[in-house]
């Protein structure tokens, strides 16, 4: 990958910053209270995420609670789905690259989860991420674990609110949605379809890995002298 396109994401999210209104917002309210006027795919949630343990493709059990204290990007696909699905993954591995190329990297989870477990084999997990170009150091694709019943990842699906309806064809008739969860476990907000400005979901990540920053830490001031916007701007080359 060249360093020009290395770099874009970067610039793209620092130019926003400075020209778009929503690069003053201060806070995470702030910042919800913004994207709730701007960006019309946006829901902002506060409750408890729904709790899961799964299997990732290497057959290892993976739990949402394992990454408590990361903001965690979730979504629901199926490999054998033709239109959506493909152009979700896409639209994930966009804004992970965005994230990548910034200091929220470490802080961030990417998690894809299959509702088709009986033919989403732990090989065709494998796959999935090198063939939409989803990086594996923060993200992960699971599926169920043995003793779970085919259809849990579907009413999995249901307990954040949509629904993967499976068709006598094998399809699966869906909605796509992208869930966002705190570094404490709540579900704090989706964005529907995909047609949102994947800049406004990086904005979001990072008001709420800042948001925990802010509560766990009473170096605030210290902290935000050094904060991921500073260090946006510092990559400009002006």
């Amino acid at each position: 990958m060249s360093l020009t396109k290395n770099v874009v994401p970067v610039l793209a999210l620092a130019l926003a910053l400075i020209a778009g209104p929503m690069a003053f917002a201060h806070s995470l309210k702030d910042l919800e209270s913004m994207l709730g006027s701007k960006e019309k795919f946006f829901q902002p949630l506060d409750k408890e995420a729904p709790g899961f343990t799964l299997r990732n493709a290497d057959a290892e059990a993976v739990r949402l609670a394992d990454f408590r204290g990361k903001v965690v990007v979730l979504h629901f696909v199926y490999a054998g789905c033709l239109d959506v699905c493909p152009l979700h993954a896409d639209r994930i591995a966009e804004i992970q690259e965005m994230v990548n190329q910034t200091p929220m990297k470490e802080q961030v989870q990417f998690i894809t989860i299959t509702t088709d477990p009986k033919n989403d084999t732990l090989e065709v997990l494998r796959d999935y991420g090198p063939a939409h170009g989803l990086d594996p150091v923060n993200w992960t694709f699971l599926t169920t674990t043995p003793d779970q019943p085919d259809d849990a990842t579907r009413k999995l699906a249901e307990s954040f609110g949509h629904k993967f309806i499976e068709t006598e064809d094998g399809y699966q008739v869906h909605s796509v949605v992208t869930h966002v969860i705190d570094g404490e476990g709540r579900w704090r907000g989706n964005f529907h379809g995909l047609r949102f400005a994947p800049t406004n979901l990086v904005l979001f990540i990072n008001a709420l890995a800042d948001d925990a920053h802010d509560d766990d830490d009473h170096d605030h001031a210290e902290r935000n002298s050094h904060s991921f916007w500073q260090r946006v701007r510092s990559y400009m080359p002006w």
